[in-house]
């Protein structure tokens, strides 16, 4: 394994100027409305954003936020949950391969098929061999995805432990905060070494073929910069055009 999380920042660059940023995810959102119809329009591709990270990283804010701009018919949020029994009646992916983005549309997973190489593991619901297998259907999941013309993004966000018990303490003591405290985050929060080594593995395993976004995360600000930023630039590296007015026969 060549990645270490712990070597990886999860603040800001020094110096990174907070206004200006906030300024600038402002006019991001907007592109990324306009993307968005054109996306719709164009109807050769669709997108799938996959948002990772540990309890109070972040995921609900950076949806609320960064998908702000675009037209709710577009878009449709994903949360994945503790599986149903049917659900774990069939293969991992069964689930996850029912809500995956049709063309002219933006997905967004808040937790996604990697909680079952993630939860599952360091709960010990598999073992190390099952794990790795479950690496190797992702990857050719993903290639599925993109080969169907569904563009996959991952973000990874990147949050410290400090930070994260920072948060569990607003949870508790700002009342309007109090309904996202889970006592089972405490419970993850214990074994967050074990939880930061598989994802350090997942991440590292399954960036091919499609990449991870590590997103420094403490600071919510530009958290939310680097996601909107990266998502506009990847769709329009899709050279996507408005389709040109057909008219029908009489």
């Amino acid at each position: 394994m060549t990645l270490k999380l712990n070597d990886i920042s999860t603040r800001a660059p020094q110096g990174a100027d907070k206004e200006e940023i906030k300024t600038a995810t402002k006019d991001l959102r907007k592109e990324l409305g306009e993307l968005q119809n054109l996306l719709y329009a164009e109807g050769k591709h669709s997108l799938l954003v996959i948002l990772q990270g540990m309890d109070a990283s972040g995921k609900d804010g950076t949806i609320r936020t960064v998908f702000s701009e675009v037209n709710p018919q577009g878009i449709r949020v994903v949360p994945f949950k503790r599986p149903t029994e049917e659900e774990l009646s069939h293969d991992f992916l069964w689930r996850i391969h029912q809500n995956t983005p049709p063309k002219g549309m933006i997905y967004v997973f808040n937790r996604s098929h990697y909680e079952d190489v993630l939860v599952t593991r360091v709960e010990d619901m598999i073992d190390d061999e099952t794990a790795f297998k479950r690496f190797e259907a992702i990857n050719a999941f993903e290639q599925l995805l993109q080969d169907s013309g569904t563009l996959v993004l991952k973000f990874y966000l990147h949050i410290s432990e400090e930070e994260q018990q920072e948060r569990f303490m607003e949870r508790l003591e700002e009342r309007e905060k109090n309904w996202k405290f889970n006592i089972h985050d405490l419970h993850t929060a214990k074994k967050w070494p074990e939880y930061r080594l598989a994802y350090q593995d997942a991440i590292d395993k399954c960036s091919d073929p499609v990449p991870w976004y590590l997103v420094p995360a403490d600071q919510k600000w530009y958290k939310e910069f680097i996601v909107a930023q990266t998502i506009v630039e990847r769709l329009k590296k899709l050279n996507m055009q408005y389709p040109a007015y057909e008219a029908f026969d009489e």
